[in-house]
């Protein structure tokens, strides 16, 4: 007979991921599991990323929102959604042609959602414990069996549990010492993280300039010089309010630096980006209210595809911690709606069967990967792609080789064919010869994908197939590690 456990499920971290999971459990256990929620900060400050707040680019599409209200139904409403959009322009370097990937959209508040969210665990008897840290995971007979840590007043806690989820970030130690035997990986490759910075501002409107601003779209601009290796963002919170920021790959920037003998660094960048925009006049950082202590902070974010496998005896990952966030954009808000959600409903049926075994939560690895994670790989090919190309091949490229087709498929989470950058288009072939190296790494770049989510797709039903899954998939991703070397220049 199984021991008695003081809870059913513990969650590390009351994040984004880790609030989600836990409503989604209290939901499909109709609150019978015993949850409890471990988050370092204070009660009236929960899912606080670090010490300048709640760090975030905001974004997140209605279809996650959807996702969300349809299976546990939680479904958010102002004020934690502060601002609709109708999609997302995205600028070359030279800002001369734009591409829109429609789709509804929503900023969220990222300081008041938390709060909304605990609220909404607590309906189905959630306990929270605010001011702790979990510093250690406890194991037995090759299961984990329950947290240990201590409080914000140094009085240390023990608890067991059936099934503990990590949801404490990319950084997690609890990942990383993880003391039992898994399939997870337990480190991320420093390559693959970036660092992301934002402010949140009010300003003045200026003169229109829909390259800089517009209240009904979200801005990217790509720009191997102002945002190397990753991408700025002018996102609209209202009329004359903004997220403004970008990320950058630390290894891209050093390269730039030495390029042009700069000093740079992601907040002198970020000041810069912001410098630039002629359609935010007296910018400012809000002062009181619901931005009060959340306008300026910098985050790392994982851009790789998730973890490959994401649960073990007892024990889980989601959210950053499983590696979530999109490779293409470092967007984290959807994937960890869609991770949570899964998660909690294949814990839930765990608990329920008494089998919180790597075999028992397999489902988790499966439904995720079938329902949002199987593009992810792909994207991560194409990122790493996108850092080997200048800012005159980014012009280039959009201008000239990017369809509606291809558009929509990114839209829908599916990898753009490029068809523009074929041989057999003759009305192309000047085009294509005049920049030969990027349509061919288009084209390679469409075939890998292609065949990076064919692997996806074909996930094992159980534990017994993932380490044939798995070289397999990590042959075809090595292959594009050794051809898409990065830049040592950034034109």
């Amino acid at each position: 007979m199984a021991p008695e456990r003081d809870y059913d499920v513990i969650i590390a971290g009351g994040g984004m991921a880790g609030l989600i999971a836990a409503a989604s459990i209290g939901f499909n256990s109709k609150g019978k599991a015993r949850v409890l929620v471990i988050d370092r900060n204070k009660e009236d400050e929960p899912g606080k990323k670090t010490h300048n707040g709640w760090t975030c680019g905001d974004a997140t599409s209605k279809r996650s929102l959807d996702y969300l209200a349809d299976n546990i139904g939680v479904r958010y409403g102002p004020p934690e959604l502060e601002h609709p959009v109708s999609g997302v322009y995205v600028y070359s370097p030279d800002r001369k042609t734009k591409v829109l990937f429609e789709g509804e959209g929503y900023l969220f508040n990222r300081k008041l959602v938390p709060t909304r969210q605990v609220a909404d665990a607590r309906k189905f008897g959630t306990e929270f414990i605010f001011g702790g840290t979990v510093e250690k995971l406890l194991s037995e007979d090759g299961f984990i069996s329950g947290v240990s840590g201590r409080r914000s007043d140094g009085t240390q806690f023990r608890f067991t549990a059936t099934l503990v989820i990590d949801a404490t970030g990319s950084s997690s130690v609890l990942r990383k010492f993880l003391p039992i035997q898994s399939k997870i990986e337990k480190e991320i490759d420093p390559d693959d993280v970036v660092g992301t910075g934002r402010y949140i501002f009010e300003f003045d409107p200026s003169e229109p300039d829909p390259a800089f601003f517009s209240p009904d779209y979200c801005i990217i601009h790509l720009d191997q010089f102002i945002a190397p290796g990753g991408y700025s963002w002018t996102f609209p919170k209202g009329r004359n309010k903004v997220n403004i920021g970008l990320g950058v790959s630390k290894s891209a920037l050093d390269r730039r630096n030495r390029m042009y003998g700069l000093n740079d660094n992601l907040q002198t960048l970020i000041d810069k980006y912001v410098a630039e925009n002629t359609a935010l006049r007296s910018p400012r950082q809000p002062e009181g209210g619901a931005d009060s202590g959340n306008t300026k902070g910098n985050w790392q974010v994982p851009v790789r595809r998730h973890n490959d496998c994401m649960v073990a005896n007892g024990f889980a990952v989601v959210g950053d911690s499983a590696w979530m966030p999109r490779p293409i954009d470092a967007g984290g808000i959807s994937p960890s709606i869609y991770g949570a959600t899964i998660l909690g409903r294949v814990a839930a049926k765990a608990i329920e069967a008494g089998d919180a075994s790597e075999g028992g939560l397999w489902a988790y690895n499966v439904e995720y990967m079938r329902t949002h994670g199987y593009a992810m790989a792909s994207f991560e090919v194409l990122r790493r792609y996108l850092q080997t190309v200048t800012n005159e091949q980014i012009n280039y490229g959009m201008k000239h080789f990017l369809s509606e087709e291809d558009v929509n498929a990114i839209t829908d989470r599916k990898h753009p064919e490029f068809n523009q950058a074929r041989f057999m288009n003759p009305a192309m072939w000047v085009r294509i010869l005049s920049q030969l190296s990027l349509a061919r790494g288009l084209r390679y770049t469409v075939k890998k994908s292609a065949a990076l989510v064919e692997i996806n797709l074909r996930y094992p039903e159980s534990p017994a197939g993932f380490e044939g899954w798995r070289k397999e998939l990590g042959g075809e991703l090595q292959e594009t590690v050794e051809r898409f070397k990065p830049l040592d220049v950034a034109n």
